[in-house]
């Protein structure tokens, strides 16, 4: 009874924070889940679909077999979702939240059925192009953790993001089963039927958002624009907000793009690299219940530091063999990692901006964020190919020291003398 009465008080209450975030978790739960459900066959997909005779020429790597972009639709989303972070939050700033979160879910609608489409005529340029579409659809609804935020109070802000992170569990366990499921949907071709899911979960999404209440900017703050981005950006804690998400998030994202190819490699089939995603997702979003109160009892610095040393764990046991239980301990490892490194650097960004400038903040740090991803991506799947798993792994070392340093400089050095937890 207490549950359903806390879940009715959220829903009639005159503060709307609560209903936002069960309903913010759940449009994260869909969204997530298939995004999960394209990391398991997305670079699949685009292994089948490339010519295994056809070479490409680009600049300054030279000559490539074509196979060797079996990540790059993967790589084109994060590359929309780079392009659009700025125009999606600049748009939501007039027009809200709801409206832009909608608007984003039909982008992503239409992206999932391109995509379909180009698997069914088995064009694999066609089906990266999709990828800016889906990334576009991804732009948006990545602002559903700052969304939480927005009616939030300081103390509770924390919480606010990581519960609405924590939807991403349902995804963790419905994306790869979904993955799984739909694989030979609309055989004899096969992942068109998975695209053919993600069009059902961005119109559910649609559904669940005509309900958030989350007020629009009143017109005085729109108009007002507050300080420039240089000095914001010019923070101490705004930088470190900003590595520790970025590094993070790009880490995570190379180590996981190559995982199905490097399963691939090893003889694993796709239920085993599900089985693997599926742990991997359950890291990067089951400790999003307790991170928040990690960060109020901790500090947040610690809860970064703590992240840096868990991909160090990542590594060392990806290293040391290439059984589906290295990959399974790996990627759950990187995935809680992410989780501290991510939401830590996003519970410090929404320290550094006024109400007035969180837009353009927030936009500034998502473009730096997804543009180092999409690098992360594409660069993931030429490494595993040309190189191997071992190099991939041993790539991330580097990063995550630095967002170690730069999180423990930030604890020890502070210009007005003081300390941050």
């Amino acid at each position: 009874m207490s549950i359903l009465s806390g879940t009715r008080s959220a829903f009639s209450g005159s503060d709307p924070t609560k209903r936002n975030v069960i309903l913010l978790s759940l449009c994260l739960a869909c969204s997530m889940s298939g995004t999960s459900l394209n990391m398991v066959i997305s670079a699949l997909t685009g292994k089948m679909l490339a010519d295994p005779n056809a070479t490409v020429t680009l600049p300054f790597l030279g000559t490539l077999p074509e196979e060797s972009l079996a990540t790059l639709p993967l790589s084109m989303q994060f590359i929309g979702t780079m392009m659009a972070t700025i125009p999606a939050s600049m748009f939501m700033r007039r027009v809200g939240r709801r409206v832009g979160f909608t608007i984003g879910q039909f982008i992503g609608a239409g992206g999932a059925a391109l995509a379909c489409y180009a698997i069914l005529e088995g064009s694999f340029w066609m089906f990266t192009a999709c990828g800016l579409m889906i990334g576009v659809h991804n732009a948006f609804w990545q602002y559903y953790r700052f969304a939480a935020s927005e009616t939030a109070s300081e103390a509770f802000r924390p919480r606010a993001i990581s519960l609405v992170m924590a939807g991403g569990v349902i995804a963790a366990v419905v994306g790869p089963t979904l993955a799984r499921e739909s694989q030979d949907l609309l055989a004899p071709v096969m992942f068109a039927g998975s695209y053919a899911v993600v069009i059902v979960l961005c119109l559910i999404t649609v559904g669940i958002l005509q309900f958030i209440r989350i007020p629009n900017l009143p017109p005085e703050q729109r108009r007002e624009s507050g300080r420039p981005l240089g000095q914001i950006a010019k923070q101490p804690i705004f930088v470190v907000a900003v590595v520790a998400a970025m590094l993070g998030y790009a880490v995570m994202s190379f180590v996981m793009t190559a995982t199905p190819l490097a399963m691939q490699v090893c003889g694993f089939g796709v239920a085993d690299t599900a089985f693997v995603i599926q742990w991997h997702a359950l890291g990067m979003f089951a400790p999003s219940f307790f991170t928040g109160s990690l960060i109020r009892k901790f500090g947040v610095l610690n809860i970064i530091k703590l992240g840096t040393a868990l991909n160090i764990g990542c590594v060392a046991v990806n290293l040391s063999g290439v059984n589906i239980e290295e990959f399974w301990l790996g990627l759950l490892l990187l995935g809680v990692g992410w989780n501290f490194m991510f939401i830590g650097g996003t519970t410090l960004l929404t320290r550094t901006y006024t109400a007035s400038e969180r837009n353009k903040v927030q936009a500034l740090n998502d473009f730096m964020v997804f543009g180092s991803v999409s690098v992360a991506s594409l660069s993931a799947g030429m490494l595993q190919n040309l190189v191997g798993w071992d190099a991939v792994n041993m790539a991330i070392i580097g990063p995550v020291l630095v967002v170690f340093l730069a999180a423990l400089w930030l604890r020890f050095y502070r210009p007005d003398g003081t300390r941050l937890a």
